[in-house]
């Protein structure tokens, strides 16, 4: 860990999709186009629901079988990601989560650092922030190109942290997703959950918004002793 972090510093390292934006519906609706057009097979919102927030490789290899080959894999993922930009792009206004604004400017007002740690690639992820009011609130960008393992590793955390110049057991995890939550576990660091695309999250507090979230806890959440929430 490098030498720059500080003792007493603290973070909120944030997931982004189904936590700041609500992209789910966006993502749905172009991998069903694209799985219809390039495939001729239905791409349902069960297989969505189970690996959403999965890195595309995991994903069409557990959707199309492991023999997918990897050219396939490229393929099928890069038309998938130029239609969900396209999307993005058309329906901004929609995307910001309630409260996020709101939450990121009382926690840079208290003295967090803050990062986004996403399993979407980077364009995806640039697009995001040159599109709506965040990224003067974080203070590192993790994609999935920055790591050479996904969600449940703890790879895209401990890597948020360590360009914050923050312990891992000063961060904080905002996760909406049980793959974001056991890499939060594995990376040693407290999670709070949000209940935007599963009804239901263990080992860790989970409310149904972010505008349910008292601020209290986030420090709480670092003093230890947090249980879950039912």
């Amino acid at each position: 860990m490098s030498d720059r972090i500080a003792s007493r510093a603290k973070a909120v390292i944030w997931d982004m999709d189904g936590v700041l934006i609500d992209s789910g519906p966006f993502h749905f609706q172009a991998w069903r186009e694209i799985f219809a057009r390039e495939r001729g097979i239905e791409f349902t919102c069960e297989v969505f629901q189970r690996t959403f927030g999965w890195r595309n490789p995991e994903m069409l290899r557990d959707a199309l079988g492991p023999d997918t080959s990897q050219a396939e894999i490229d393929f099928l993922a890069g038309v998938k990601e130029a239609r969900y930009r396209d999307l993005v792009r058309a329906n901004s206004a929609r995307l910001l989560l309630p409260g996020v604004i709101e939450c990121l400017a009382r926690l840079r007002q208290d003295g967090w650092r803050q990062a986004v740690a996403s399993s979407a690639p980077a364009e995806n992820v640039a697009v995001i922030l040159e599109t709506l009011p965040l990224r003067d609130y974080f203070g590192a960008v993790v994609t999935a190109e920055d790591v050479a393992r996904g969600k449940p590793d703890p790879a895209p955390f401990l890597t948020a942290a360590q360009r914050l110049g923050v312990a891992p057991n000063r961060c904080v995890v905002v996760e909406d997703a049980p793959a974001g939550i056991e890499a939060a576990r594995r990376a040693g660091m407290a999670c709070i959950g949000l209940l935007t695309t599963h009804a239901r999250l263990e080992n860790c507090p989970a409310f149904r918004a972010l505008t349910d979230v008292p601020l209290a806890l986030f420090n709480e959440c670092l003093a230890g002793g947090v249980a879950d929430t039912p």
